[in-house]
């Protein structure tokens, strides 16, 4: 079969926008460049898209080589096309934002990509047009957190709703009251599991630990709950 007539052809990359929650803070997770260009300086992490793999494909492989984690939750966020933004070589970008479980990733598969965990009100300058894809990818978070169960992703598999709202204000840098985030709203949904146990390193009253009924929540993950007030930005 003819090939289709064509000036240049064009690298198609992938820029993976990495959100992680220690149960204080939400980081990014970066990498210190080993190469030129930029050799030194903070990127995010991301790859080439090979001949004989999809989109798909390509960010799995890359997030298991950067965490170590299968089945990773993440969405495209956006395509990057300028012109120049690549100093080497003409090169689409594909950016897209993931969730993990800071607490589950593999360290030393981090390590080895010279990869590091940075609280995201820390972020340093980043490489080429990479600033612009974290302020995309969070913006786009914010949104979808306000009405969709999404944040669990970021939570260990045991957590309390204390510990659930400051996720939340992390993600919206600021502090929730009750009318902004309501545990009676989100027991409502069914989501929850009481464990039963209680989690003994709280400094004040032990809280009730949960876990997510993974079966509801993918059958909910589409609906809308409003976890906060629809206001919230």
């Amino acid at each position: 079969m003819d090939k289709y007539a064509h000036g240049e052809r064009l690298l198609v990359a992938l820029d993976c926008i990495v959100f992680g929650f220690d149960g204080e803070n939400l980081k990014l997770l970066l990498i210190k460049r080993k190469f030129e260009p930029e050799k030194g300086n903070w990127s995010l992490m991301g790859g080439f898209v090979e001949r004989n793999e999809g989109l798909e494909e390509a960010a799995n492989r890359i997030l298991f080589e950067l965490t170590g984690l299968r089945d990773v939750y993440f969405e495209q966020l956006q395509t990057f096309g300028d012109v120049d933004r690549d100093p080497v070589e003409r090169t689409i970008s594909v950016g897209l934002f993931a969730l993990i479980n800071i607490h589950a990733h593999d360290q030393d598969a981090a390590r080895a990509q010279n990869a590091y965990w940075i609280n995201l009100d820390r972020r340093p300058n980043l490489i080429f047009d990479h600033n612009k894809m974290v302020d995309l990818a969070l913006e786009k978070l914010r949104y979808k957190a306000a009405m969709h169960p999404i944040g669990f992703e970021l939570l260990p598999d045991k957590f309390t709703i204390p510990q659930l709202q400051k996720l939340y204000e992390e993600i919206y840098n600021e502090p929730l009251d009750r009318r902004n985030f309501s545990s009676r709203k989100i027991l409502s949904t069914k989501l929850l599991i009481d464990t039963g146990e209680k989690n003994e390193k709280s400094a004040t009253k032990k809280a009730i630990l949960y876990k997510l009924d993974k079966e509801k929540y993918q059958k909910q993950f589409n609906s809308f709950h409003y976890f906060i007030s629809p206001g919230k930005n």
